[in-house]
């Protein structure tokens, strides 16, 4: 004889079956896009947030804080099919109906479902599965003769066995975005540029940080071995460079159109440029360089004549991000549309992102689709919570001290060498200043030869003999103006944290 109370809990168990079973589903049908039933969770947790917070998680966890995020949003998307589910069954039960428990949750969860994404027909895979599960369920715990498990246990079995079934096929044969990758290379296609690296290609400029890296320690060399990854996105877009269009409009003279391959067909150059995310810590791991290949900005606007006196422009990308520019700084911009001599990554704003020398990373907007010329200046994603925004990097003397990069190395002579990566955006770095006492006295680092390019890191080294004793290393740098890096101690938000690194030495 069934018990209220295992009845009700053989109804939970089949109802999160059946939650799980049409998140597994929706995974299955259209994997890690706009359409997956978690996605918009994560990103309304992403909206509702506080700025501050926001900022600090995406910059301290980067892509792990973007999982934990869509995990969180999965469990939602898991708990809210199983109310869904469970109402289904209770109203079946009810009745006396089992088939009605079905429908209810097909009906429900697509509707549901829709409402989250906005796609009636993707949301059919969800609804249908998480009916099925309770199909099935409710067949299986039919008042069948001499059987050894009750029908609330088959119930639970069959639940759960249908739900596993469900989530290994969502992990098996969910679609994963493809990027047709192929070499990527200026040099068949020069631009304008001037002075060094005019014409280098690809791998001459690789060839050539590597000649200029230092190599201590396990810091990084000039060009980035990985690259850092942050945006506002728990599933960053999927972009057909073929349907891709970039779009100039607004208070311009003629607006212009431009696809992938009318972009590839203007002049391009290979460009250095190093990326700071503006909530990175003041010895934090989020600055790296890379090998851009794009076309200038200048090339584009002049197609279209902008003609406003307001001298500022919207910049907006297929992930709904927009950010607000004085035009006057996309001078330098370029259209980036491959990275380290092959197509860009999807993480990095596939098919096409921009880059605005010597602003802070989180504004170098990836997935780029329009630049709106303005007739009155508005505020940009990040300005709206709260940051900084379009401002020029803080100068900053990096010197990492453990981990996957540490620049404190104990040589077998006794001494002691110091290295880092210095950055001041367009600024350069003039000189970087060490102190082995605290900050009592100085000495100047020894600098690599600058890499080409405005908007570029460098690295510094200092040798010395360390007394005895545990004492502090003071770094700071000296930018291409002359002016100090700030000393005043600062959190991230929202201008970037300023200080100086400071890490204690043990002999």
């Amino acid at each position: 004889m069934r018990t209220p109370s295992r009845t009700a809990l053989s109804t939970g168990v089949v109802a999160l079956a059946a939650g799980v079973g049409g998140v597994a589903a929706s995974f299955a049908s259209v994997g890690l896009t706009r359409e997956f039933v978690a996605q918009p969770i994560a990103r309304a947790s992403t909206d509702v947030l506080p700025a501050r917070s926001i900022g600090a998680f995406v910059a301290e966890f980067g892509l792990s804080g973007q999982q934990m995020n869509l995990l969180l949003a999965m469990t939602l998307a898991v708990l809210v099919f199983a109310g869904l589910a469970a109402f289904g069954l209770a109203v079946g039960h009810r009745v006396g109906v089992s088939a009605l428990a079905a429908l209810i949750t097909i009906v429900s969860v697509w509707t549901v479902a829709t409402a989250l994404t906005g796609n009636v027909i993707a949301s059919g895979s969800p609804a249908l599965a998480s009916g099925i599960v309770v199909g099935l369920s409710e067949a299986a715990g039919r008042d069948i003769g001499d059987v050894e498990l009750s029908p609330d246990r088959r119930r639970v079995v069959t639940g759960s066995l249908s739900a596993l079934g469900l989530g290994a096929l969502g992990l098996s044969f969910s679609p994963r975005p493809q990027i047709e990758t192929e070499p990527v290379d200026a040099v068949s296609n020069p631009g304008g540029q001037t002075g060094e690296g005019t014409g280098m290609s690809v791998p001459e400029l690789r060839e050539l940080a590597t000649e200029r890296s230092l190599g201590i320690g396990s810091i990084e060399p000039l060009l980035s071995d990985y690259h850092y990854i942050v945006d506002i996105n728990t599933i960053d877009p999927t972009v057909d460079r073929d349907n891709w269009t970039l779009s100039v409009t607004g208070e311009v003279e003629g607006e212009v159109e431009l696809d992938y391959e009318g972009l590839q067909n203007l002049p391009a150059e290979n460009r250095f440029s190093t990326l700071r995310c503006v909530g990175d810590s003041l010895n934090g791991k989020k600055m790296d360089t890379a090998i851009w290949t794009g076309v200038p900005v200048s090339e584009v606007l002049e197609q279209a004549g902008p003609d406003s006196d307001c001298d500022c422009v919207m910049v907006r990308a297929a992930d709904d991000f927009y950010q607000e520019f004085p035009l006057s700084a996309l001078e330098d911009g370029l259209l980036a549309f491959g990275m380290n001599g092959q197509t860009l990554p999807r993480g990095h704003g596939y098919p096409v992102r921009l880059l605005v020398p010597g602003h802070w990373g989180e504004i170098n907007v990836k997935w780029v689709t329009e630049i709106e010329v303005l007739e009155r200046e508005a505020e940009g994603y990040w300005e709206k919570r709260g940051w900084h925004g379009t401002g020029p990097v803080n100068t900053v003397a990096k010197l990492w001290d453990g981990g996957d990069l540490d620049g404190i190395v104990h040589r077998d002579d006794g001494t002691i060498q110091l290295a880092g990566h210095a950055y001041a955006g367009t600024r350069g770095i003039e000189r970087v200043e060490v102190s082995t006492d605290g900050g009592d006295t100085w000495t100047d680092a020894d600098l690599t030869e600058p890499l080409p390019g405005n908007d570029v890191w460098r690295q510094w080294s200092h040798t010395y003999d360390p007394p005895e004793t545990q004492h502090e290393v003071v770094v700071r740098a000296v930018d291409g103006n002359g002016d100090l890096q700030i000393k005043e101690e600062a959190n991230a938000y929202p201008n970037g944290a300023t200080g100086w690194v400071r890490q204690t030495v043990r002999p």
